[in-house]
């Protein structure tokens, strides 16, 4: 969900061999390897294994290169984050889902100014229906939602009752499955266990039984390494098409009934921070990587429980070149 919004970048000029043996340094870890002062600024992690490896890699290289310090907030989706960067709680925002792109969201950069929109990360997600690979195989018709009609009680549970249980995701992600269950007229009841890592309990538990389940779920996600998954189609989009149930919306839920979308993942600064003379501010214009390098970082932290920083130090090390090329 978000693009765009370019401001001059201050930058310390060395001789080009300098240059080259000091990000040589850099990506080796040399601390203050490069000159301009940093001084403090604070990034933003969401609540998902990605994005913590976003911000661990780039807070790794922003400290062993510039000197900067670092800090992390934890926000909540739920908190408007938009008006945390306009009041200077938040400096970078490294995965945004398009949030910004949203209308209630855009002025932010259009009238206030106080956020800037910087444009793509390289990582393009989506959100969708899945089922495991083996239930796909045994039911082809799952490759569609109308093939879930008649079929619901399949994935019965002890919350579901009667219906069929859809398992929801994290409460505080981007989602619409309550109302478009409805739209779509389908006998399953929206089931929601609580945070993510509760939703990954329960869905790997039935995995690893070979049973039923039917639940949301996103690319990039490092666990889709480890699993084999298959997304149920949904109704194609159209230009009404709404990815996030908001009660401000109305009571007109057809606009849900459609798929979600794919995502070119964004990065956001606060205008105070791109306006601060800070390194750190060009190199987070250049910073880009692909849904692999994000999920071999995040796979490091959340399925090996490797400590985030001697995770980003890893990874930095062993990826040299794409990490001169942030340098600049």
């Amino acid at each position: 969900m978000s693009k765009r919004s370019r401001g001059r970048a201050v930058r310390l000029l060395v001789p080009a061999a300098l240059a080259v043996a000091v990000a040589a340094l850099g990506v080796a870890g040399g601390a203050g390897a490069r000159g301009a002062k940093c001084g403090s600024l604070t990034m933003d992690e969401n609540a998902w294994a990605g994005a913590t490896a976003n911000v661990y890699v780039v807070k790794y290289v922003l400290e062993k290169n510039y000197g900067c310090k670092v800090n992390i907030a934890k926000l909540p989706e739920s908190t408007p984050l938009f008006q945390a960067m306009t009041d200077g709680k938040v400096d970078v925002v490294l995965e945004d889902w398009n949030n910004i792109q949203l209308k209630v969201n855009r002025h932010f950069v259009t009238r206030e100014k106080s956020v800037v929109d910087l444009g793509a990360s390289g990582v393009v997600g989506h959100i969708g229906w899945y089922i495991p690979t083996y239930l796909m195989k045994q039911h082809p018709e799952f490759k569609t939602w109308r093939g879930l009609k008649g079929k619901e009680s399949l994935f019965k549970s002890p919350e579901s009752g009667s219906q069929g249980m859809f398992l929801g995701g994290d409460p505080s992600y981007v989602q619409k499955d309550a109302q478009l269950i409805k739209e779509l007229g389908l006998n399953l009841k929206f089931v929601s266990v609580g945070a993510e890592p509760a939703q990954v309990a329960r869905w790997t538990q039935l995995y690893k039984q070979k049973k039923p389940v039917l639940f949301y779920w996103y690319t990039p996600q490092y666990l889709n390494a480890s699993y084999q998954l298959s997304e149920v189609g949904l109704p194609p989009r159209g230009k009404n098409c709404v990815d996030s149930y908001s009660a401000k919306l109305g009571s007109n839920w057809s606009i849900y009934r459609c798929g979600y979308g794919q995502t070119i993942i964004e990065k956001l600064i606060s205008s105070k921070f791109a306006k601060s003379g800070s390194p750190a501010v060009a190199l987070i214009r250049r910073w880009k990587w692909t849904a692999n390098d994000q999920n071999v970082v995040a796979n490091m932290i959340a399925g090996k429980h490797m400590d985030p920083d001697k995770a980003a130090e890893q990874w930095v090390k062993a990826n040299g070149a794409k990490v001169k090329a942030w340098l600049g």
